[in-house]
């Protein structure tokens, strides 16, 4: 329904003498005005806080657009990293077999150029004069060359260069009888350290006669080394070049698919506003053109079930106010016809009297019934206004309590000289519905209190507050109880009450800006209490 901000207070005493009755209902008033007035103490239409800077990121990070990014992110990375991995370890294993094969073709050469002029037992000088040969003619490339004969040694490098040549390898070269390598580190450089044994008759040591002369050769990787950490570098370069392209490519796809998400955010949030006309744009035909359409499809036709409703709900207010209201003559007359009747009734005999009086109670219940009605008609209207005057709260709540012969029932804490403008007749009705439901639902004492509670900038606030000792309110009931013609307790079938009392109490407090809440007591009973601006001009 349309939120309102009006809220008729109960009408005055109808002519027969009799004191209105307060009114037991408890239930909210109908909507919520749209200028956001607490009823029960909540905040109606409230604006919601303004998040933390810590609570967005925190949203962000567990958004569609941060997870697309990162899901990107991890496929390019993955993917970039994984092509770079297999393509560094086959280039590295070629180019490390290509430089291996080389250096070992290469010193083959060299050893079988000079294998003829060995002797069948080579001196320590004939084998330094081989290794030195061998040396300079490779100086450029750095080959550090050693032999080997039994238990003489001859080299042309550096004197713990034997150190590089591992049991693993003297033991391979003496049991393939064929060139062997293997790589090793030298003070944290990459070397290839190469033993070739010397055969006479050719090179197929298999089948020649081995002379027993073992050469060595050493060779940094340096060379080979950088062109593998070009390759690192190289890889990297691109794993990060990925990364930002992928990184780019999702945001901008996050974009394009986020587009319509929010487009349909935004969409959500002005109907729950109450703009049910609000309709997305369909473009192409995959799940998020499904989903606009969806959307679309939905609010047109919860926009035809509201405007049906809110056509049904006229009817029945204009049916209501109309019955009302014809009702309303009627009712005057037969209330005249009920107070004289009760005038007679003591000169009538036992039967006529009971029944005349029954009629009577009955009439007035039902004149009470129509008047609140009537009231309630005014507010869906939007025909409630406020006729301020300045008053004595004090003296107005004596006033009420007295009108109805409450003085000695009820214990009151009013301060004096409390000053305000309200209107006087809502603010009648709304002490009289309060105290009257107390008084016929609780037990005694009620109390009732009044005060000012100061906010500060916001203003001051006039506290009326009304308590009982009775059994107080079913928690379940408290959400609803002040909504028309709710009752918390559905054993009461007929009561003198139209059950809505507290519903027009409610909507006259928010008339004055204020709120009504209902709770119960911690040490037993039901308290209402009533808040609005003392300052209403």
């Amino acid at each position: 329904m349309t939120p309102r901000t009006v809220t008729p207070g109960r009408p005055a005493p109808a002519p027969t003498g009799r004191a209105p009755a307060a009114h037991a209902s408890t239930a909210p008033a109908g909507p919520a005005p749209a200028n956001g007035t607490p009823i029960n103490g909540a905040p109606i239409n409230a604006t919601p806080a303004e998040p933390s800077l810590a609570a967005r990121t925190l949203l962000a990070l567990r958004g569609l657009r941060f997870r697309l990014v990162v899901g990107f992110a991890i496929v390019a990375v993955v993917s970039a990293l994984s092509t770079g991995l297999l393509a560094f370890r086959e280039a590295r294993t070629g180019v490390l077999q290509q430089s291996q094969d080389a250096v070992i073709k290469q010193f083959r050469d060299s050893i079988d150029s000079l294998a003829p002029g060995i002797p069948p037992a080579p001196t320590q000088n004939d084998l330094q004069n081989l290794v030195s040969a061998v040396a300079r003619a490779h100086q450029s490339q750095g080959w550090q060359v050693l032999a080997t004969y039994g238990g003489t040694r001859a080299l042309a490098a550096p004197a713990d260069a034997f150190a590089e040549l591992t049991p693993e390898l003297r033991e391979s070269v003496a049991t393939r009888r064929a060139a062997v390598f293997q790589r090793v580190d030298a003070d944290g450089q990459p070397v290839l350290v190469v033993g070739l044994p010397v055969a006479y008759g050719g090179n197929d040591t298999s089948v020649s006669a081995l002379s027993g002369v073992v050469f060595y050769l050493i060779v940094p990787q340096s060379t080979e080394q950088a062109y593998v950490r070009a390759m690192i570098t190289a890889i990297e370069h691109a794993t990060l070049s990925a990364l930002l392209v992928a990184v780019l490519l999702a945001l901008l796809a996050a974009s394009g698919v986020l587009r319509p998400v929010r487009a349909l955010r935004r969409a959500t949030r002005r109907m729950a506003e109450g703009h049910l006309d609000v309709r997305l744009a369909v473009n192409g035909s995959d799940e998020l053109a499904d989903l606009s359409r969806s959307f679309n499809d939905t609010a047109a036709a919860l926009e035809q079930s509201v405007t049906e409703l809110r056509r049904l709900e006229a009817q029945a207010r204009r049916f209501v106010a109309d019955v009302s209201h014809e009702l309303r003559t009627p009712l005057a007359a037969m209330s005249a016809v009920t107070d004289v009747l009760d005038e007679e009734a003591p000169h009538l005999n036992r039967e006529t009297a009971d029944a005349v009086r029954l009629i009577s109670q009955e009439t007035g219940r039902l004149a009470r019934l129509v008047n609140d009605l009537m009231e309630i008609s005014r507010f869906d209207a939007g025909a409630a206004r406020l006729n301020l005057d300045e008053i004595d709260l004090a003296e107005s709540v004596r006033r009420t309590l007295a009108s109805r012969g409450w003085l000695g029932e009820v214990e009151t804490q009013l301060p004096a000289a409390l000053r305000t403008r309200v209107d006087p007749r809502r603010l009648d009705v709304v002490v009289a519905n309060l105290v009257g439901n107390a008084l016929r639902h609780g037990a005694p004492p009620v109390r009732l209190s009044l005060g000012v509670r100061d906010e500060g900038p916001e203003g001051a606030w006039v506290v009326i507050e009304v308590t009982d000792n009775g059994p107080g309110i079913a928690p379940g009931a408290l959400p609803q109880i002040f909504e028309r013609f709710y009752k918390a307790d559905t054993t009461r079938t007929r009561s003198e009450s139209s059950g809505l009392g507290l519903a027009i109490t409610a909507e006259n407090v928010q008339l004055h800006g204020g709120s009504v809440r209902a709770a119960n007591r911690p040490g037993g009973g039901a308290v209402f209490t009533v808040e609005f601006p003392l300052d209403l001009s």
